[in-house]
C-alpha cells in the first residue's frame, strides 16, 4: 500500500533510503534544513573555484555499482570516473616521501624497498584483508544490525579472534618500519577509531585502499548526490530544501507528522537521516530510546578542522591526495582521544581536486582542501582556525618545497561550530560513531525507534557505520526495515 514517507535531510543515507522507499511505490518527500541538498557532501562556489565540502575519497566503487544496479542503472549513466595515479602520496618530511600506487604489485615494491621481506608480508595480510572485504561487503554490513545472531551465523567465515584482535597490533606482527606501519593504519581512520581501537576485521579497509584504488568522479564527489538526486527524481521523489525540521510529532507512540518550518506535515512514516542525537532531541524527552548520559559515553569519530583554499597559481611537487605524517602520529591520535586538545603539532591531509578535474578551478589557478583531524566537542574559535592553517602551510611550503601562502585567493574554513550549526551534529563530530568493537552491528544505535513506531533512523551514527560507501548501504538497510514493517501492519 503506497505510504507518504517524510525523510529529514538529504545526506548519502537518506538520497539512498529515498530511492529505494520511491522504487517501492511510496510517496516520498526529503526535507532538507540548508538551501542545498548533500549534507555533509554539499558543494560550494566561489571566485570561479568548485569544492566539494565533505568527503572527498571515492573508495570501494563496487559499493555504488551495487546501488545503481538496485535500479537497472550503472554509475556511467550518471558520472565518470577516474582511477588516481598515484592513488596519494604520504609525506614524511622533505625530500621524504612514499608514493602509493595504483595497483597491489607496484604497492609491495614500494614496501619491500623500505623494508626487506615486508613486500610478501603485504601480500599475505592484503588476502586476510580481501577475505575480510568479500565477507563485510557481499554480507555483514548489509544486516541491519537487529540482533547479535547476525555476527554468530558468520562463525564458519571470519575467525573470532578478529574481534577481538586490532589491526594495529595485526600490522606490528608483520611490519617493524614506522612509515609502513602507519600507510597501513591510515585506512581505518575512516572508520572514525584509533587503529588500536579497531577489530582486524576491519582490514577489509586496507583492501578497499590497495585492492581496489582510489578514485575521483570527473567533475568531483558532489557527482556522485547529483546523480543519486538525478536518480530519485526520476522515481518520484520530491524535494524541499531551507525547511528545517521543528518538531516530530507522536501520537499513542506512533510518529504521526513533523512540523517544518511551523508547518504540521502529516506522514505515514517518518525516517531521519540527519544526527541521530539531534533527531531524538525533536522528540518529547520520554519518546527518547537513548539518554544524553548515553551519548556522551560513546567514542565518537573526530570533528575536523577544514579549509577551503583558492590559489593563483598550480601547486608543485604534490599529488592529487596528500598525506602529511611528518609529526607524531601516535601523540595526535592521544590529542584526539585519549586527552581532548589541540594538537600542537597536528598531522593534516591535503587533496588538491583541480590536478584531476580542471572545471575545479579557473585556469592556470588551483583548488585546494585541507583537513585536520580534531577532538570532537572542542573549543573552536576564529583565532584557533587562523593560527592552525598558518602551522599547516608553513610545512607544506618547507614540505614541498615552494611558496603558496602569498598565492592564496580564496580562504574558507569550516570546524566543529559550523558541523553543529550547519549539520547538527552532536559535538561537532565530522564522521559519526566510531566503529570500535562494542559499537559495531547491533551494538550501534537501532534503524528503527525502540519507542516510537513508524519512526527509522538512517546515517553514520546507526549501522554499518560512518563512511560514503556505508551511508548507501544504510539506506538500504533502513528501507527494507520499512518495507518489511508495512507489510506486516
Amino acid at each position: 500500500m503506497k505510504k507518504n514517507i517524510s525523510i529529514i535531510g538529504s545526506g548519502f543515507s537518506a538520497l539512498a533510503a529515498s530511492c529505494y522507499l520511491a522504487k517501492a511505490g511510496h510517496q516520498v518527500t526529503v526535507f532538507e534544513k540548508n538551501e542545498s541538498i548533500g549534507g555533509r557532501a554539499r558543494q560550494f562556489k566561489a571566485d570561479g573555484f568548485t569544492f566539494d565540502m565533505g568527503p572527498s575519497w571515492y573508495w570501494m566503487p563496487d559499493v555504488f555499482e551495487r546501488f545503481f544496479a538496485d535500479f537497472g542503472k550503472k554509475t556511467t549513466d550518471y558520472y565518470e570516473l577516474v582511477k588516481l595515479s598515484p592513488a596519494y602520496n604520504v609525506y614524511y618530511g622533505m625530500s621524504d616521501c612514499v608514493a602509493i600506487a595504483d595497483n597491489l604489485n607496484d604497492i609491495e615494491q614500494t614496501f619491500e624497498s623500505i623494508e626487506k621481506g615486508s613486500g610478501k608480508h603485504l601480500r599475505d595480510f592484503m588476502a586476510v584483508a580481501k577475505s575480510n572485504y568479500d565477507i563485510a561487503i557481499k554480507d555483514l554490513v548489509y544486516r541491519p544490525g537487529v540482533s547479535p545472531l547476525e555476527l554468530v551465523t558468520l562463525e564458519t567465515t571470519i575467525k573470532l579472534g578478529q574481534f577481538f584482535s586490532t589491526i594495529s597490533k595485526d600490522v606490528r606482527k608483520k611490519f617493524k618500519n614506522k612509515k609502513l606501519i602507519q600507510i597501513l593504519e591510515f585506512p581505518v581512520l575512516f572508520l572514525g577509531a584509533k587503529p588500536s581501537d579497531t577489530p582486524s576485521f576491519y582490514s577489509f579497509m586496507n583492501y578497499a585502499d590497495f585492492g581496489l584504488g582510489t578514485w575521483h568522479p570527473k567533475t568531483g564527489m558532489f557527482d556522485v548526490v547529483r546523480a543519486m538526486e538525478n536518480l530519485a527524481i526520476e522515481l518520484g521523489v520530491n524535494f524541499k530544501t531551507n525547511s528545517n525540521i521543528q518538531k516530530i510529532i507522536v501520537e499513542d507512540k506512533i510518529a504521526k507528522a513533523i512540523v517544518v518550518n511551523g508547518e504540521r506535515i502529516d506522514s505515514d512514516i517518518v525516517l531521519s537521516g540527519a544526527d541521530y542525537h539531534h533527531t531524538e532531541t525533536l522528540l518529547d524527552e520520554k519518546h527518547r530510546a537513548y539518554s544524553e548520559k548515553y551519548w556522551n559515553s560513546r567514542v565518537f569519530a573526530p570533528s575536523s578542522l577544514l579549509f577551503y583554499v583558492g590559489f593563483n597559481k598550480k601547486i608543485k611537487n604534490v599529488s592529487h591526495h596528500a598525506l602529511f605524517f611528518d609529526v607524531d602520529f601516535e601523540q595526535h591520535a592521544k590529542d584526539i582521544y585519549d586527552e581532548p586538545q589541540w594538537p600542537a603539532e597536528p598531522l593534516f591531509y591535503a587533496n588538491f581536486p583541480s590536478m584531476t578535474d580542471k572545471t575545479a578551478a579557473p585556469e592556470g589557478m588551483e583548488s585546494g582542501f585541507f583537513l585536520i583531524p580534531l577532538a570532537p566537542g572542542i573549543h573552536d574559535t576564529e583565532a584557533l582556525r587562523t593560527e592552525y592553517f598558518d602551522k599547516i602551510i608553513n610545512r607544506f611550503e618547507t614540505i614541498t618545497q615552494q611558496k603558496v601562502k602569498e598565492n592564496i585567493v580564496y580562504s574558507k574554513s569550516f570546524c566543529k561550530n559550523d558541523f553543529v550549526s550547519e549539520y547538527n551534529s552532536y559535538k561537532g563530530n565530522a564522521y559519526g560513531m566510531a566503529n570500535t568493537l562494542l559499537q559495531t552491528a547491533f551494538l550501534r544505535p537501532k534503524l528503527k525507534s525502540k519507542k516510537v513506531q513508524h519512526l527509522f533512523f538512517t546515517g553514520q551514527l546507526t549501522v554499518p557505520g560512518p563512511g560514503v560507501p556505508p551511508a548507501l548501504i544504510s539506506g538500504k538497510l533502513v528501507s527494507e526495515l520499512i518495507n518489511k514493517q508495512l507489510l506486516e501492519s
